[in-house]
């Protein structure tokens, strides 16, 4: 697909204005799971607004994201790079088709380690 049809769509799925960016980074470092991310939350809203969507739908960044919205809570601009970071994980698991998280294979994936976070996060994704 198009950048520009992309991008369109992104900016529907999510309901965000990425133009009210400042690109001042605070989303980024409130971010708890910034060192597993190869593109960071503004980082994310400037290549939307720039229409550099292909590099985002490869990126494993998108699954990365926890939705804990700790970066709406510094941006004071309320651009909630979150709901963008969906709509790109929606976009690319619309392509693969329905449910890729069964319930019942939640138990093979659990240990010890796992935040609980973790757990409601990938329902969330996966089950849209």
């Amino acid at each position: 697909m198009e950048n520009k049809y992309l991008k369109e769509i992104i900016l529907q799925k999510s309901g965000v204005n990425p133009k009210k960016c400042m690109v001042c980074g605070k989303c980024s470092g409130t971010c708890p799971n910034y060192d597993s991310m190869e593109y960071h939350p503004h980082q994310f809203v400037q290549m939307v607004e720039n229409g550099d969507i292909e590099p985002l739908l490869n990126s494993k960044s998108i699954y990365a994201c926890l939705s804990c919205f700790a970066c709406l809570e510094r941006c004071p601009r309320q651009v909630e790079p979150t709901k963008l970071i969906d709509a790109v994980r929606q976009v690319v698991e619309g392509t693969r088709g329905p449910h890729h998280l069964d319930p019942n294979q939640v138990p093979s994936h659990l240990d010890d380690d796992m935040p609980q976070q973790a757990i409601v996060s990938a329902f969330r994704k996966y089950k849209k």
